[in-house]
């Protein structure tokens, strides 16, 4: 399958999910620049961003022409008021946004980031905020921050720690993401946590610079043993370069075993490159080669770049007669983007699994501005994605044409990757017996958050922890800290 050239972008501002459906983290398209594109003024860049968007958006009927630069005293507030028409019919929920031309390519090319190196749910209901995930090359997993641990209490020393209870019932989210401070190395954070078992502790953890695995060594990929059936599992955090080398590792060890039948955890997968979307692609399709995995679309002034992306060949690759898709609201883009893909030919042979997902069917480009010092970039949305039957219309989450879902809670009691977790418990029980074992997805329906009945058993709605303005990591690894 041949590698797209659109750029990567990504979303989520505002939105507790999304992240950016591309191709390879460069512009391909160059802007036809404003004559004022020489400097770094407020006015120059938003003549840049106007100039974009009327030759590029996807939906240029949805663009508010009418809206005055001259209103705006930030270029992202000009911005979300240009694409606000599409924003309302949920088009572009805070996909069309700028960012850092060296943070974003840092990310996309390592997973170059610096925080905790945790990623943080909140649960809506009781105010509290717990690890969901922890990332074997960042500093708080050392300091025993991993998945069901409890952050109580945060502050810059041990005498100004301010309870996550109080932070959450007096700013919200928000608050709490202030309280953890920039994401620039050398930050320090003493929390108060609780761990699975019930026992509180105290730890101190820097934030520092450290790649993010794509694919856990812990437990990303793996063959779970289901009643003497082999089940490969792969759990893919982010489509990021580095995730190309794990993902044909983990299926050339499923080919060799014989596995048929996938379980692909997307569930708190935001996003990333188009090219990797259709690596997995081509490694869960080898009985699809040459058939249709994906159609690109743009406006209709630039269909010269439309695009139809069939099954390529891939050593690694297996043909699996069942696929069970772990997705939660986090999950979008580029995950969604592979799910959709398997629909015409899997059919019932594929479940959705755990809660509905974001609905991002489109994707962005990236346009830089021409002066360097500037380091701008603007991720535009310029184009839709549909499968080989044209079906591209989950604006409201995969639950809406994914023939079969399944409805079950994001455990996070239990490791990932452990065949008890009951998503993944969920999965298994689908492979082995169909729709017929599922209680179906509805709507948006929300993330179930769940914890060990010694530690106050809740089971409650659960929002990933997303800033207002994310980090290029933090827009395609939602909750990312």
């Amino acid at each position: 399958m041949a590698g797209s050239l659109v750029a990567c972008g990504g979303g989520g501002s505002n939105s507790g999910g999304g992240g950016p459906i591309g191709g390879n983290p460069t512009p391909t398209p160059t802007p036809t620049p404003p004559p004022s594109s020489s400097e770094c003024s407020l006015p120059a860049r938003q003549d840049f961003v106007r100039a974009v968007l009327d030759e590029w958006y996807l939906f240029p009927d949805l663009l508010d022409t009418s809206v005055n630069q001259g209103n705006y005293n930030d270029l992202q507030s000009y911005i979300d008021a240009l694409v606000a028409p599409a924003r309302a019919q949920s088009k572009d929920r805070f996909f069309t946004y700028i960012t850092s031309i060296a943070e974003e390519e840092a990310y996309y090319n390592s997973g170059s980031n610096a925080g905790f190196g945790i990623r943080l749910g909140y649960d809506t209901g009781s105010n509290r905020v717990f690890v969901i995930e922890g990332f074997e090359d960042g500093p708080g997993l050392p300091q025993g921050l991993d998945r069901g641990v409890e952050l109580l209490a945060v502050g810059p020393t041990a005498s100004s720690m301010q309870d996550i209870a109080t932070l959450m019932a007096t700013g919200g989210p928000q608050a709490v993401i202030e309280a953890l401070g920039p994401s620039d190395p050398g930050v320090q954070r003493v929390f108060r946590i609780r761990e699975l078992g019930g026992t509180e502790r105290q730890v101190t953890v820097t934030k520092a610079e450290y790649p993010l695995d794509p694919v856990s060594d812990r437990y990303g990929a793996k063959i779970i043993d289901d009643g003497g059936k082999k089940v490969g599992y792969v759990n893919l955090r982010t489509f990021i370069g580095p995730a190309e080398t794990d993902l044909r590792e983990a299926f050339d060890d499923f080919r060799a075993q014989g596995v048929n039948e996938v379980i692909v955890d997307f569930r708190y997968n935001g996003g990333g490159l188009v090219r990797i979307a259709e690596l997995m692609g081509d490694l869960m399709g080898r009985a699809y080669v040459g058939q249709v995995f994906s159609h690109t679309t743009l406006r209709p002034s630039k269909s010269d770049r439309n695009e139809t992306d069939l099954f390529g060949s891939q050593s690694q690759a297996i043909a699996p007669t069942k696929i069970a898709f772990i997705g939660t609201g986090g999950t979008a883009s580029a995950s969604e983007l592979v799910t959709n893909a398997f629909i015409p030919y899997l059919d019932t042979n594929m479940a959705l699994v755990g809660t509905n997902t974001y609905g991002k069917p489109v994707g962005q480009y990236g346009f830089d501005h021409p002066e360097e010092e500037c380091d701008l970039r603007l991720r535009a949305v310029t184009f839709k994605t549909e499968n080989a039957d044209r079906q591209g219309e989950y604006y409201t989450g995969l639950a809406s044409v994914v023939p079969v879902t399944c409805r079950a809670s994001d455990d996070i009691s239990t490791q990932l990757g452990d065949p008890a977790e009951s998503s993944i418990a969920q999965a298994l029980a689908f492979l082995r017996g169909g729709a017929g074992v599922c209680s179906p997805i509805s709507g948006r329906d929300a993330t179930a958050m769940r914890r060990d009945p010694t530690s106050r058993a809740i089971t409650a709605r659960r929002e990933v922890l997303q800033p207002a303005r994310p980090t290029p990591a933090q827009r395609e690894t939602p909750g990312l800290f």
